[in-house]
């Protein structure tokens, strides 16, 4: 399939100069660009690439001069990540599902398929579940019972729907997510250790003797509702609720490897990145942003548009609007002095045993 640079140019929201008709097969970066590839040359620091590579037309920065580049067409274009979303949009060919159900497909009679659905192969789907019209489902994904899916999903290979989980239009799923997985819910007959450290703060320290404590399972009674425009990450995996159910906004993007604890409540438009971890009943306002391992404690509040640089844990509420970042949170400026501060103490402590051969810890003597 090739597209005319005046169709990419459509589709990014720009508009094509120079040979608006010349057609291109795909992207490439700019030294490996060919005749009929388009060249990803949206800043400066890209253009020299050029002339390693054989482009006729490429993607550049807003009042870029093609002609010098020696190029015979180009589509300039002023916020770059913004264009990439919309030309890799009309580029990607998708999973390759043909619509209609896999001869080895499991669908339960009483499920029920929308239009022009696309059931891969090995996929299993529950009794009483409904799939969405123009819903993609790929191979040896498993919708669980009473599940609904909303329209143009894309679910890809080996995803995992629970019970009774409810998900939105336009939903996607990365490879091995988990959508209604039982939470991590457990309690003792008495009270446990970890209840009594949690109570003590410590303040004993060690832990109590042993009590000869069991756990015992608290079912997940609840399921898990999922918003409009929602992206899930490769193995990412989001808790069932207790008895409530454990809710995802519309909008909001996670990366892999996320896990979101149960009862959690996510707002909308908001981000999770790599490895971040959520504890049960927590919630999140809207357009929040977790950096890469950021670790959330259970019952707490985040307010909304909230960013909290990477790797930090956020022990307490956080009131709308605070850029947070370390270990416990504190306010990315507070932060960034603390480690300024700490990067000093081994001078610090060189001073100070200079002062302690000065003036010795028993004082002058008369």
């Amino acid at each position: 399939m090739t597209h005319s640079l005046a169709e990419i140019a459509a589709a990014v929201g720009a508009v094509a100069e120079g040979n608006a008709d010349l057609r291109v097969t795909g992207a490439a970066e700019p030294a490996a660009a060919g005749p009929e590839t388009l060249a990803m040359a949206m800043s400066p620091a890209y253009a020299e690439a050029l002339s390693r590579g054989r482009a006729r037309a490429a993607m550049l920065w807003e009042g870029a001069d093609w002609r010098a580049l020696g190029l015979e067409a180009a589509i300039l274009v002023r916020r770059p990540r913004l264009a990439m979303a919309g030309l890799t949009r009309l580029l990607d060919p998708g999973p390759g599902l043909a619509p209609g159900i896999h001869a080895t497909a499991a669908i339960d009679p009483s499920a029920e398929i929308g239009a022009d659905a696309a059931i891969g192969p090995f996929v299993v789907v529950g009794a009483g579940a409904r799939i969405g019209p123009g819903a993609r489902i790929g191979p040896h994904a498993s919708i669980g019972p009473g599940a609904r899916i909303g329209a143009e999903a894309l679910i890809h290979a080996g995803v995992r729907i629970g019970a009774r989980v409810v998900i939105g239009d336009r939903f996607i799923a990365q490879p091995g997510a988990v959508v209604g997985s039982d939470g991590f819910s457990f309690v003792t007959p008495e009270e446990s250790a970890v209840e009594a450290a949690r109570a003590s703060l410590g303040r004993h320290g060690t832990a109590a003797p042993d009590r000869g404590q069991r756990w015992l399972r608290i079912h997940s009674l609840g399921a898990v509702e999922v918003g409009d425009d929602v992206e899930i990450g490769a193995n990412t995996c989001i808790d069932a609720g207790t008895i409530r159910a454990t809710r995802i906004g519309s909008g909001s993007k996670l990366d892999n490897l996320v896990h979101v604890g149960h009862n959690v409540e996510i707002g909308q438009d908001c981000m999770l990145c790599g490895q971040v971890g959520i504890a049960g009943s927590t919630r999140l306002g809207s357009r929040v942003v977790l950096a890469g391992q950021c670790g959330v404690n259970d019952n707490i509040f985040v307010g909304d548009d909230v960013i909290a640089g990477g790797a930090t844990k956020i022990f307490t509420n956080v009131p709308a609007g605070r850029v947070i970042l370390g270990n416990p949170a504190v306010k990315m400026e507070t932060q960034l002095e603390i480690q300024k501060a700490v990067r000093r103490l081994p001078r610090l402590a060189a001073a100070v045993a200079a002062l302690q051969k000065a003036v010795p810890l028993g004082g002058p003597k008369d």
